[in-house]
């Protein structure tokens, strides 16, 4: 086997450790600048409330081919459904109300998320009408403040603590998971079933205040069906008004893996905007928090609208999704500006401050990259992502791959606007195509010559991940930083 490149971090076990880079090398340098792009990266982004409860919310005026690709950042399509429109009868599954609007998106190379509710206030029977037959408790409520309901037409809630619902509940997120658990193509699963619209509160709904035991069970039954997908808990599980840091049942859903979404933001006017930004401090730092924003048409007819207030709702929740809680286009429209504030901001965004390297190297010569990197979002990059350095010909055609193992942009610290911190990055590399085998056929692969250099993040093996904020960008998220040039080995190091 030959090896087209082979990366030299300088160790112990390393051919080259004891063989010093040349520092007499002509060297050229780039300082990158943002774009200012909206970019779409895995756990992060804005969302696409294709069914918000009501099923013509919001994408029913959407052809098939229409996935709102002019809408800068958007990386999701969330999907909160009533129950009873998913398992008709027990057991039998409409999954593709769910499945056809997703695969608009997966096949653009985006994700999907989701929420399945079981108590709504425009439909009597969120949770089908079967389980109740079954002969789950329950209760019929109206709220006429709202206009939830009345007396003649009452809605029907279950009893969240009833052992038969829960039973079916755990027979429903069991098939949810069997199909969506990790699945690539899922960006992540709401704990849903409990509480009005799936959002862990029945303050305006039966008003029954469940213990801290009954909540628990739903984390836990999602969580032993759910062992891959990032699930979230909403907010309102502690109370939708009650402010503080910690409480309960958020910290056993975060002692559990789940991460946080809250759904108060520009619901009601200042200065109840949100209520939990300090909950979540003990989420962000390890995994991503979502938020939704009131349905952009009531939020501004309650005068719960604000622009400045939304990119502030970002920086304070150090957040990676936003919703788009109504039609898109006109959403855009009206909001345009702010948008593209928040996108330079929410979640992570991986800059390149600066990058120098040789002009010339020589095949088996040891030499250096030295870099400068930032995260100018307000969250970590969680997935992580490696830099790496590829060599291109003339054709395009990948001719020596570098990757640094031991630079991982998931260790960015986050900062506040303009203040994000660089990190210094100077690895050493070598490209060394030559190869004996034990039958001593000489092998090489990258021949002396001039080759375009690009720099990209993702995984161990090179392959690119993470888009970056700047230009020249191959189709595949690598960076053309310039060019190098591979001279003739130096004789003396010919094994």
């Amino acid at each position: 086997m030959g090896t087209a490149g082979v990366f030299i971090l300088g160790g112990a076990n390393s051919a080259w450790a004891n063989k010093p880079p040349n520092d007499s090398q002509a060297l050229i340098t780039l300082k990158p600048i943002d774009n200012s792009k909206a970019l779409i990266n895995p756990d992060m982004g804005w969302m696409m409330y294709f069914y918000s409860n009501i099923i013509s919310n919001y994408g029913s005026k959407l052809a098939p081919s229409d996935t709102v690709d002019d809408f800068p950042g958007l990386s999701t399509v969330y999907m909160r459904v009533p129950w009873s429109f998913i398992e008709i009868e027990e057991g039998k599954f409409n999954w593709e109300l769910l499945d056809t609007p997703a695969q608009r998106w997966i096949d653009k190379g985006n994700k999907a998320a989701y929420l399945i509710s079981a108590s709504e206030s425009w439909l009597r029977y969120a949770t089908p009408e079967w389980v109740k037959k079954a002969g789950v408790k329950g209760y019929y409520w109206f709220n006429k403040q709202f206009g939830m309901g009345n007396i003649n037409n009452p809605l029907w809630e279950p009893d969240f603590s009833d052992p038969l619902f829960l039973q079916k509940v755990e027979n429903f997120v069991a098939a949810m998971a069997k199909r969506y658990d990790g699945n690539p193509n899922v960006a992540f699963v709401d704990i849903g079933h409990f509480g009005l619209w799936g959002e862990g509160h029945t303050v305006l709904s039966s008003k029954i205040d469940y213990s801290l035991e009954v909540k628990e069970k739903y984390v836990d039954i999602y969580c032993r069906h759910f062992k891959h997908t990032q699930l979230y808990i909403n907010d309102d599980f502690a109370g939708p008004d009650k402010r503080g840091k910690r409480f309960p049942i958020t910290d056993y859903a975060f002692s559990k893996g789940v991460s946080l979404t809250d759904f108060s933001i520009l619901v009601a006017p200042p200065p109840n905007s949100w209520y939990h930004a300090e909950m979540a401090q003990l989420f962000w730092p390890t995994m991503p928090v979502v938020l939704e924003a009131q349905h952009y048409g009531a939020s501004v007819r309650t005068k719960a609208w604000s622009k400045a207030l939304l990119l502030k709702s970002i920086e304070d929740y150090h957040a990676s999704y936003m919703s788009i809680q109504w039609w898109p286009r006109e959403f855009l429209e009206a909001n345009r500006d702010i948008i593209d504030k928040i996108n330079l901001r929410m979640g992570y965004r991986i800059q390149l401050r600066s990058i120098s390297w040789p002009e010339e190297v020589k095949l088996g010569e040891n030499f250096k990259v030295a870099a400068s990197w930032a995260n100018a979002g307000v969250a970590p990059c969680y997935p992580g992502g490696f830099p790496c350095v590829t060599l291109k010909d003339e054709k395009g055609g990948i001719v020596s791959v570098l990757v640094d193992e031991s630079f991982d942009m998931k260790d960015l610290k986050v900062a506040a606007p303009g203040k994000a911190p660089a990190r210094e990055w100077e690895p050493g590399f070598t490209i060394d195509p030559t190869f004996n085998d034990p039958e001593g056929v000489f092998f090489r692969n990258v021949k002396p010559g001039k080759y375009d250099l690009y720099v990209s993040v993702g995984m161990r093996d090179g392959t690119p991940v993470i888009e970056l904020p700047h230009g020249d960008e191959d189709g595949n998220r690598r960076y053309k930083i310039g060019r190098i040039t591979v001279l003739e080995r130096d004789s003396r190091g010919q094994g």
